[in-house]
């Protein structure tokens, strides 16, 4: 191939499938990030179309509306977790051997998200403030919850009936409340325990998250499981 024909074959345009879908992940990754900050209702479609560099009429060409977009920000990365605590879940209830523990149970829930959320950079971590909304909204966010994420969270439910054989449904998912809610806490990265600690704990800290918050949470189970 000659000179000319290298750089005329460098200069080609990319196939439009391939430009939308980077238009795509653009807009995603712009919408994430305002909305994690503002919520749902503090965002427009105009500012997502700013912040890509696009006209707005783009963003109403994909998204009815700006709940569509929302949406399907959630859906884009939703499937990623549900399908790494699923398979951390079905790993450990294979290795306990019929013998589970609850501690167990609750590092193979907890820490895939964790480790998500320390390495994956700016865009998971403002999923997880995304995660931390939904969790606390009565509509819309409980509406995207149990379309998501009902399916991994009955699974853990599972494994606990079998290391707490003794303990009541009504005890399991309260316990699981109070984890989740443990856990969106942690996602919102608020700041409040760094300003409270001094310093002394981060809020985007998530590997000691991970080394306290499954023996934490395993503690509160059986306490309230055996005070029954």
């Amino acid at each position: 191939m000659t000179e000319g024909l290298k750089k005329r074959s460098k200069s080609r345009p990319k196939p439009k499938a391939e430009q939308r879908a980077e238009t795509m992940e653009q807009i995603y990754n712009a919408a994430e990030e305002l909305f994690s900050r503002a919520g749902l209702h503090g965002v427009t479609l105009k500012e997502v179309a700013q912040k890509v560099g696009v006209h707005q009429s783009l963003l109403h060409y994909y998204f009815s509306d700006k709940k569509e977009l929302f949406d399907a920000v959630i859906a884009r990365r939703a499937p990623v977790t549900v399908e790494r605590r699923l398979a951390a879940l079905d790993a450990y209830e294979r290795e306990a051997g019929g013998n589970p523990t609850v501690e167990g149970a609750l590092h193979a829930f907890l820490d895939p998200v964790l480790d998500l959320f320390a390495t994956g950079g700016d865009g998971w971590r403002n999923y997880g403030m995304l995660g931390a909304q939904m969790s606390n909204t009565a509509v819309w966010g409980a509406e995207l919850m149990d379309a998501h994420f009902d399916q991994v969270i009955m699974r853990l439910i599972e494994i606990l009936r079998q290391a707490l054989p003794d303990c009541s449904d009504e005890d399991l998912f309260w316990g699981y409340h109070f984890v989740t809610g443990s856990l969106m806490l942690t996602l919102g990265r608020t700041g409040r325990i760094d300003k409270l600690s001094d310093g002394l704990c981060q809020s985007d800290d998530f590997d000691a998250v991970r080394k306290r918050m499954a023996r934490f949470m395993a503690a509160g189970f059986r306490e309230i499981c055996q005070a029954r």
